[in-house]
């Protein structure tokens, strides 16, 4: 494969962009980017009767629900002829259309489809992309163990309640372990861990300065080892690195950026003792809690309703509580983490080892070696799943039944409560009719003075009426998912039963719908139940999957199988869920739209382009062009990973201009100009837009389930000082370095 993939020649005619397919081919990449910038979504109108007649289709061939089991929807009901449904435009969706639109209209063709998944000029998407993945299964199987949770809390618990230097620690560790292991596990565990511990600390006013600060720092760390970042991957197969070679040359601008960062971070952009105090005051966890066994997070429902208080921003001190545990109790499989350790030790020792012996990186793709290391680690965490089945079940099927009794409690109080305000609203609006006029000689007769007879008399059978009243209840419109309002005749028979006091009063009063409200919430637990089955029969669009509400379908099917998988192998479930699997799609079609830009003249119109630039600027020139080039186009280029594929074809580009024309560059300024690649690509993702990297749209889906927002101002507003030193001071000691290390003889590539 190695030699298929240098035999393909870069094409420098630059002609070709006067082509209408050309046009449209740039055109198409730029609108690309800026939805991969701006996700939305399409919304399409579809005739009813069309998708009614696909879903009862798919149910009588027993793969989904029918049309009424999927929406609820009742025969008799009004419907609309048309529905709506959303298709998603984003980094997924839109680089993948874009490639077909392409392929339709003949811009690309098999040429780029190949260059683009099997790889061309040294670029094999296949194999970088197989090597991140088994790599990634690593790593985040040591992070489902809890070692990274368990290590933070050991920190917490060496920095103590000195903010400073709490700081420092968590600054310290998050770089050291992300150097290790790569960002994404940082983000995965240490996102959750400062957004519970902000919670639990009475004087940290906004968790700001922790969560940017360690989104900095995993994505810095992460420009060291080539395994660390996909990106690195694509730069060093591009340019024939050895992985030694890389971490050589980036280890010294990389470990002096985070030396001169932190204070910079401590001083000037978090001097605030609202954000950083001097003294965190956090609550104390009680000596029941601290003895409590900790459980399994991978585990479904394994703390039963505690992660619903824990997440509801209402709970209050409850939630607090909850959040001080999970940070103060945490879970850790000690074999888990002590197997994947080494695991992940022997993978990276070996990949240097065969790198290093290798001249070129193609003759043993790296993926030979992280694919078994990979899969032993995955019949570690069957095998151990499976030997200990009998107590994950267990803790499983105790926890959902305790979150779905607290659920139905919770539908319960909320129906109750909008019953209540019904009510209210009602009464007001009937009191105006109630008011009646006296003779000047007469007084109105208290209620007290009604005999009871008269009493019967006005208001026959209560509960009657209140019955009647829910039988004669509004019925529900198509899509209308709150609880239906009571008739006029049942308004008044309850204003009516309220006004009374007959002597069948001791009976409790009834709601709107006919339920009766109790006062005592320790009596609700059979309501709430019966509660929550007639709100879920009530629900339009609720699926009901299981062959307990019917016959079972290849949804329900697989529906349960995944239940089973994470109640007997949580640990192998939870790592497989968490793989970034949407990264293959969005790297091959952005591979394949690079490629395009290649073969219709674009990429080397840019190649000319930065030839120009480093002939007047020279090696300066060439890292603070390249460096800043980067980082901007990680926010407007597809991520990072789609600049550096776009970069890498240009700089080979520029190589081959060079070389046609008898001027090879210097070797100073060519590695000054991928080494601040590299910088850029790594820096950019903490720098304006969540989508600068994938890892970026991960940090920030974590906060909000953590009831923490950051607006997409807030991440340009805070970042711009924190990328703007690191660039500075990263390109600064590269530039040193170059002068340094290399001369200005030709580069031999």
């Amino acid at each position: 494969m190695a030699e298929d993939l240098n035999a393909i020649e870069l094409d420098l005619d630059t002609t070709k962009i006067h082509n209408w397919r050309s046009i449209v081919t740039l055109i198409v990449f730029i609108i690309t980017n800026i939805i991969v910038l701006f996700p939305f979504h399409i919304p399409l109108r579809i005739p009813r009767l069309f998708r009614d007649a696909i879903l009862d289709a798919l149910g009588a061939l027993r793969y989904a629900p029918g049309s009424i089991s999927v929406y609820g929807e009742s025969q008799t009901t009004a419907a609309k002829p048309f529905v709506r449904l959303n298709f998603p435009m984003n980094f997924v969706t839109a680089p993948l259309i874009a490639d077909l639109f392409l392929l339709a209209i003949l811009a690309i063709g098999r040429d780029e489809v190949y260059g683009g998944t099997i790889g061309a000029n040294n670029i094999s998407p296949i194999d970088i992309m197989a090597f991140f993945l088994t790599l990634a299964y690593i790593a985040i199987s040591i992070d489902a163990s809890g070692l990274i949770r368990y290590l933070a809390f050991k920190v917490l618990q060496k920095g103590g309640k000195v903010g400073h230097r709490l700081f420092f620690y968590l600054y310290a560790f998050f770089f050291g372990l992300g150097s290790f292991i790569g960002n994404d596990p940082i983000i995965l565990s240490g996102t959750a861990f400062l957004a519970y511990m902000t919670r639990v600390s009475s004087n940290i006013i906004h968790p700001r300065a922790w969560i940017f600060t360690q989104f900095a720092i995993a994505n810095v760390a992460s420009a060291i080892l080539v395994s660390s970042n996909p990106t690195n991957l694509v730069l060093a197969g591009a340019f024939n690195i050895r992985f030694i070679d890389y971490t050589a040359n980036m280890i010294v601008p990389v470990v002096i950026t985070a030396i001169v960062l932190f204070p910079f971070l401590l001083y000037i952009v978090f001097a605030d003792e609202s954000l950083i105090p001097l003294s965190i005051k956090m609550h104390e966890l009680s000596e029941e809690a601290k003895a409590k066994k900790p459980v399994n997070p991978n585990i479904p429902h394994a703390r039963g309703n505690a992660e619903e208080q824990e997440d509801d921003p209402a709970s209050g001190e409850q939630g607090k509580l909850l959040s001080l545990e999970e940070i103060m109790n945490p879970f850790l499989d000690k074999g888990g983490a002590a197997f994947g350790g080494v695991v992940m030790a022997a993978t990276l020792v070996t990949l240097l080892a065969l790198n290093a012996a290798n001249q070129s990186i193609g003759e043993n793709p790296v993926f030979y070696v992280t694919l078994p290391a990979a899969f032993v680690m995955f019949c570690w965490d069957i095998a151990f799943g499976w030997y200990h089945r009998h107590e994950t079940r267990q803790i499983a099927r105790e926890g959902r039944r305790e979150f779905e009794r607290a659920r139905a409690e919770r539908l319960a109080r909320e129906e109750e409560a909008m019953e209540r305000e019904a009510l209210s609203q009602n009464q007001e609006q009937e009191r105006p009719n109630d008011i009646e006029t006296y003779p000047p000689d007469t007084t109105p007769r208290s209620q007290n003075d009604v005999p009871e007879g008269d009493a019967n008399a006005s208001n026959p059978s209560n509960e009657n009426n209140t019955s009647t009243g829910s039988s004669e209840a509004t019925p529900p419109k198509d899509g209308q998912t709150g609880p239906t309002h009571a008739s006029t005749s049942a308004v008044s028979s309850i204003n009516e039963k309220h006004e009374s006091t007959g002597s069948d009063s001791h009976e409790p009063p009834k709601g709107l719908l006919g339920v009766t409200s109790r006062k005592d919430t320790g009596e609700k637990s059979l309501t709430s139940l019966e509660r929550e089955i007639d709100a879920e029969k009530q629900t339009p669009y609720s699926i009901t999957v299981g062959p307990e509400h019917g016959e079972a379908t290849l949804v329900s099917l697989v529906a349960d199988a995944y239940r089973w998988s994470q109640e007997t192998f949580p640990t192998a479930t939870a790592v497989i869920g968490h793989l970034p699997f949407a990264l293959v799609p969005f790297a091959f079609s952005m591979f394949v739209l690079v490629q395009a830009l290649v073969t219709k003249g674009w990429v080397p119109v840019f190649a000319y382009g930065w030839d120009h630039w480093v002939n007047r600027t020279g090696t300066v020139g060439s890292v603070g062009g390249m460096g800043f080039l980067s980082v901007i186009l990680c926010n407007f280029a597809g991520t990072n990973i789609g600049t550096t594929i776009l970069l890498s074809r240009v700089i080979q580009a520029w190589q081959k201009i060079h070389q046609l024309n008898g001027t090879p560059i210097s070797d100073r300024k060519f590695w000054a100009t991928v080494y601040s690649m590299a910088l850029g690509v790594n820096y950019g993702a903490f720098s304006t837009a969540f989508s600068a990297s994938l890892a970026g749209l991960l940090w920030r889906d974590i906060l909000a389930r953590k009831h923490i927002r950051v607006r997409s101002l807030d991440f340009a507003r805070v970042n711009l000082p924190i990328i703007t030193i690191a660039m500075v001071v990263g390109c600064t000691i590269l530039v040193g370095e170059v002068y340094i290390m290399r001369s200005d003889s030709a580069y031999d590539s």
